[in-house]
């Protein structure tokens, strides 16, 4: 993969993370990526992890065996039709472009170029990203292959139909907001019950963290460690009556069905 050339379309904060994610891992090295970025600051501070920054996709895409959009939706025309006819079937397109369909970026680019769709979600930022990736008309099982170990440098990923792609946006895309409102949540009942803000947030957050670890790590239902951890007639029980009781579930449910029919409603579908 080290000796593949990368180009990036967009050189914002999430093409940043996945940049320095796969520098790390070794996927990529600095002397065989370019991205292309318009703001002449941004540019610079790029160029610091030893890339080469140019002002537009028509000067990076030519040569990349992978090609990475990483621009704002609306943006997605204007830097596809920079690239022109820089773009051929021998390399492969990775969007990261929230809510452009399959469908839009085929029709934006030469036919037969292998085009690949990603939901990735904000703690890619860290390497602990959960990503969904959809393949399009020309994308091969190596094409596939190649989107799943650069993927999995940022995180965990999977592939599935495209049709999917809104359900995935409610869920891990939205996801993040939620989990950060039940962390805040948490840390606010250590406040009420008298530890210090600080202590109270990290325990919040490490309880989050080391239980996401434990379910992903063993394999088991949550349900098994949930279960393990309640107790008869024991303090774990008591807080989960009270969940039970608020609609905790529910409404994390309904969250997830609201984010996704909004995601259907901005992508036209």
């Amino acid at each position: 993969m080290a000796d593949q050339r990368f180009a990036f379309i967009g050189g914002g904060v999430m093409a940043e993370a996945i940049l320095r994610a796969w520098l790390d891992a070794g996927l990529a090295t600095a002397d065989r990526v370019t991205v292309a970025e318009v703001i002449p600051e941004r540019r610079a501070y790029l160029e610091t992890l030893g890339v080469a920054a140019v002002p537009s996709s028509s000067e990076a895409v030519p040569g990349a065996d992978v090609v990475v959009l990483a621009v704002k939706p609306h943006i997605v025309p204007l830097a596809l039709g920079e690239a022109g006819g820089a773009l051929t079937p021998s390399q492969l397109l990775i969007s990261i472009a929230a809510g452009v369909t399959l469908e839009t970026l085929e029709g934006l680019v030469p036919d037969g170029v292998p085009v690949i769709r990603v939901m990735p979600n904000a703690p890619a930022q860290v390497r602990a990203g959960a990503s969904v990736f959809a393949r399009g008309q020309s994308a091969t099982a190596e094409h596939a292959a190649t989107a799943t170990e650069l993927l999995n440098a940022i995180g965990r990923c999977v592939e599935a139909p495209e049709g999917l792609l809104d359900a995935v946006t409610g869920l891990s895309g939205s996801g993040p907001a939620y989990v950060c409102l039940i962390i805040e949540a948490l840390a606010d009942g250590g406040v009420k019950v008298g530890l210090p803000r600080d202590t109270a947030l990290m325990l919040a957050a490490q309880t989050v963290f080391g239980t996401a670890k434990l379910v992903l790590e063993t394999g088991d239902h949550p349900a098994v460690w949930k279960d393990r951890v309640a107790t008869p007639g024991g303090t774990t029980i008591a807080g989960l009556a009270e969940l039970e009781r608020g609609g905790l579930r529910a409404a994390l449910i309904n969250a997830v069905e609201a984010a996704a029919l909004r995601s259907q409603e901005l992508s036209g579908g």
